[in-house]
């Protein structure tokens, strides 16, 4: 089952996906008594839009131990936090602008968590209770903007700096995925969920000693190794297994 947010005939809908055809939803599938109206579309006549709307977007940096080395940074103790504004969330086939204040906005592809519950002080043995589905997610970075700083806040904030989707998968074994981005077709970052330095349950119970996590909310778990530059009219592709393909365009 596929779960997604879509735009059909100027109105907004969430739907569930099975095969090539859409079940429409009474609403949001993240609230209780959710059920199917009955009616049913093709899934080739609709807009996918980013499939939640979250509170907000937590991001998990320096994930990936390969990915720390080719930063030049070292790993931390504990997890590196930070936070995405709700206006950088996008959806598949929408266009990533490219701000003019950067000269090296790149990719990174990332497995995006959505909750389904809200979540305070947790353990890591609850933390998947706690959890919707997964879904596709680019951690789009001005990376010049990042050295520059030295926080993150406006590298990784710009609208359109966050897209995801296809849609939301539940019920997926998340521990050993393999995820790849391809830039204009061409592989650029190949890896897999195993070598997470921080589980996503782990992530979940950390995070929560720090912030309550609402239905809907993202958790985006880090990038692996092999992230570059994007430039305009460049196509990025997010594959992650068992999931699918999410696919944007740089303005």
């Amino acid at each position: 089952m596929k779960y997604i947010r879509f735009s059909h005939e100027r109105d907004t809908f969430y739907g569930q996906v099975e095969g090539e055809t859409i079940h429409v939803l009474d609403r949001s599938y993240l609230e209780e008594g959710c059920q199917r109206t009955g009616q049913i579309i093709p899934l080739a006549g609709v807009r996918l839009l980013a499939p939640v709307e979250p509170s907000k977007i937590v991001c998990i940096g320096l994930n990936y131990a390969k990915h720390i080395v080719e930063l030049g940074h070292t790993r931390h103790d504990e997890p590196v936090i930070f936070l995405k504004p709700s206006t950088a969330l996008i959806g598949p086939e929408d266009v990533i602008d490219h701000p003019a204040m950067s000269q090296q906005v790149e990719y990174e592809a990332e497995l995006v968590v959505v909750m389904g519950k809200t979540a305070k002080n947790i353990s890591v043995a609850q933390a998947q209770d706690y959890i919707f589905g997964y879904t596709c997610g680019n951690d789009v970075t001005a990376r010049d903007l990042q050295k520059k700083d030295g926080q993150w806040t406006r590298c990784k904030g710009f609208d359109t700096f966050c897209p995801i989707g296809p849609w939301i998968v539940p019920d997926l074994e998340h521990n050993n995925l393999n995820i790849r981005s391809l830039l204009n077709g061409d592989v650029k970052q190949s890896s897999n969920t195993r070598n997470l330095l921080n589980s996503v349950p782990e992530l979940i119970s950390y995070i929560s000693q720090i912030m309550t996590l609402n239905p809907g909310d993202l958790i985006m778990t880090g990038t692996p190794e092999g992230v570059g530059p994007m430039k305009a009219g460049d196509v990025i592709t997010i594959e992650i297994e068992g999931i699918g393909k999410l696919e944007n365009k740089v303005g």
